[in-house]
């Protein structure tokens, strides 16, 4: 598909790629005001949409806005536009995280090539099933690495031995959260019941099982929830983790970090390989700061598990659609698209 015109059909398409975006807990806290002067998509937080509990500085919610964008500018360059982005630009307005300004011409930021990674956005779930324990190979593991350099953040993948440290760590923020009950009502407010009318959250189909050896530390969203759960499965012995951090730990680090996530996602989907994310450990500061080890000036951002296994079951998401009047007029419009 290509086109120059900033029409309906364009928008539609630029923020359904956006709202496909992984998102922390399928919050999906992001707005998107299109001014079609400048041709460019405003990219907006949702206070509304944040989890004081689980993420009080609100870092995961920018991780999750910078996901989208990166979105946004694989959708813009699929249509045939050089996506200009600008991060954190208006002083004055403290909920515009980006613009992403659509202009014409090849985009030619000497990145590495994103080809195959828009048609991955649809394909990309993540999958909280167990994974075979076969080895990703190593130059697929050196490409999800530079695609998060490429973004202008790191990704460490660790031996045995440092998987096993971090993966300790992530069971005792898991521990930590289970025995904090403000932060347990938090999560089970982002938990759907089948066929709940709802575009937000995860359903209860998509959470997956318990590890029944006690390996991996996977979120417990329903806690004593009375609730159907799958029965307990045997994870992989050997698993594959990656830690995504940054130099600096500022609000447009966490922007970029997103934008990093969602390049490693997608160039893993694009080999046919799954991911999860494991996000207990980033919610407690001490744990946090412990995942960087003996680094100097390492912010550790999120930990990725990834390997071969079950497709991720699919989660909902808010309409993408424009109203009516919102591609042409002196003052632009708001999208719903959350």
């Amino acid at each position: 598909m290509r086109t120059r015109e900033v029409d309906a059909t364009a928008v539609q398409a630029l923020l359904a790629a956006a709202v496909a975006a992984p998102s922390i807990h399928n919050t999906q806290p992001w707005r998107f005001r299109l001014d079609p002067d400048s041709r460019s998509i405003e990219v907006r937080v949702d206070q509304e949409r944040a989890l004081p509990r689980t993420d009080p500085e609100r870092r995961a919610q920018y991780l999750s806005v910078g996901a989208a964008v990166f979105n946004l500018r694989l959708a813009a360059a699929h249509l045939d536009w050089n996506p200009v982005v600008r991060l954190l630009a208006a002083t004055d307005d403290p909920d515009l995280l980006a613009t992403v300004q659509l202009t014409v011409g090849p985009v030619t930021d000497g990145q590495p090539s994103l080809d195959g990674l828009y048609e991955a956005i649809e394909r990309r779930h993540t999958s909280r099933m167990p994974f075979t324990g076969r080895p990703v190979p190593e130059p697929i593991a050196t490409e999800m690495i530079s695609s998060a350099r490429a973004e202008g953040a790191h990704l460490d993948v660790p031996d045995i031995m440092g998987t096993r440290r971090l993966l300790r760590l992530t069971e005792a923020a898991e521990a930590r959260n289970a025995g904090h009950p403000d932060r347990t009502a938090e999560t089970r407010t982002c938990v759907t019941a089948p066929g709940a009318d709802t575009s937000y959250g995860i359903p209860i189909t998509a959470l997956g099982p318990r590890d029944a050896s006690g390996r991996m530390p996977v979120r417990d969203f329903t806690g004593e929830l009375s609730a159907p759960r799958l029965p307990g499965l045997r994870f992989e012995r050997h698993a594959q983790v990656a830690l995504l951090w940054t130099a600096r730990d500022r609000r447009e680090d966490w922007l970029r970090a997103g934008q990093a996530l969602q390049r490693v996602l997608l160039t893993a989907t694009r080999h046919g390989v799954r991911t999860s994310m494991l996000h207990q450990a980033m919610e407690w500061p001490d744990l946090r700061g412990a995942l960087a080890g003996s680094r100097q000036r390492c912010c550790p951002q999120l930990l990725i598990r990834f390997g071969y296994g079950q497709d991720g079951g699919r989660t909902p998401r808010a309409s993408a659609y424009p109203v009516p009047g919102s591609i042409a007029g002196p003052e632009p419009e708001a999208l719903p698209g959350s």
